[in-house]
């Protein structure tokens, strides 16, 4: 059902989320990070052609360059399952052809190998038709630059229009969806993209499965969130009901003896067709509370709260 054989997931269903790289995690820490990801079992790593430009400074550049530097010293390009994204760097703004095919001869550079895992089109552009796109990294595939397509931050219809549009010109179909989802924010993905994925079996691998660390019960004010440098992502996550999400969270773990963000993880992990939470850290330190929620399967009563609490969260 997750695709194991596609995503890499048979020793460790998670996946490491790579946006902290050049940014809050400088190149020796992600090298110590990659190192740990991999020594317990992790393979699927995730970046995209523009993480992280939205730092000072940076250029779009810094995650996908410190990847290939680690894969070229490591000798490990052929364990790991790389995954990257086109559409969202200002020089390949968008899906067009010439945007995708020029989008991946950079990331290819930068990643220092022949061929990408899974390239996932970033975001939907409503301004290029979903032929023409699909059409390129058909293109792609034909030419081994990468192996399988993924989506990431596409609504329902598109979604199924490009499924539409692969199978009518008997193209490979997407394998994985990369939505926004978690416990803070289950809508629209349970209601609009769900019901597909189980139609077409696809790989759910969510992003800000921690809520941009909210769900790790650092930020319980809008003055926690200021003095975060993760601010710009996490202050969407502030409301009453979603720090009754925490509360639930707070109770689950002085009962299980298990830290929070486990507990949230382990929640996502739990879901239907979600093969691996996107999962990040700017510090080894923080790894083994992440990796712990690969084997924890919470109890019938734990789901439930949480179900419940977390349904009635409604963010934009």
């Amino acid at each position: 059902m997750t695709r194991p054989d596609v995503l890499g997931l048979e020793a460790l269903p998670l996946a490491l989320g790579t946006n902290t790289f050049g940014w809050t995690a400088d190149e020796a820490t992600a090298f110590r990070i990659l190192d740990a990801f991999h020594d317990a079992g992790g393979r699927l790593v995730d970046t995209a052609d523009n993480y992280s430009i939205w730092a000072e400074g940076n250029d779009g550049s810094e995650s996908e360059t410190i990847i290939g530097r680690w894969l070229a010293a490591s000798g490990r390009r052929d364990d790991m399952v790389v995954a990257t994204k086109v559409s969202r760097h200002p020089d390949f703004r968008g899906l067009s052809r010439a945007s995708i095919l020029g989008g991946v001869e950079v990331s290819l550079r930068r990643l220092q190998t022949d061929r990408i895992d899974v390239y996932y089109a970033h975001y939907d552009d409503p301004g290029t038709p979903v032929e023409e796109s699909v059409a390129a990294f058909q293109e792609l595939r034909e030419a081994g630059k990468i192996r399988h397509v993924g989506l990431s931050n596409y609504g329902g219809a598109r979604l199924a229009e490009w499924i539409r549009v692969s199978r009518e010109h008997g193209w490979e179909p997407p394998v994985s969806l990369q939505p926004h989802y978690n416990l803070v924010h289950r809508q629209p993905y349970e209601r609009e993209l769900a019901p597909i994925v189980a139609a077409e079996n696809l790989a759910v691998i969510p992003y800000f499965g921690l809520a941009s660390g909210f769900l790790s019960g650092k930020f319980r004010t809008a003055d926690d969130v200021e003095r975060s440098d993760r601010k710009i992502f996490t202050a969407q996550y502030l409301s009453p009901e979603s720090q009754a999400v925490l509360d639930v969270l707070d109770t689950a773990s002085r009962e299980l003896g298990i830290p929070v963000p486990t507990i949230a993880l382990a929640w996502l992990r739990s879901r239907p067709f979600v093969a691996a939470p996107l999962v990040s850290a700017r510090a080894v330190a923080q790894l083994p509370d992440l990796l712990a929620a690969a084997t924890t399967e919470l109890g019938v009563d734990v789901l439930a709260r949480l179900d419940a609490v977390s349904a009635r969260v409604d963010l934009p």
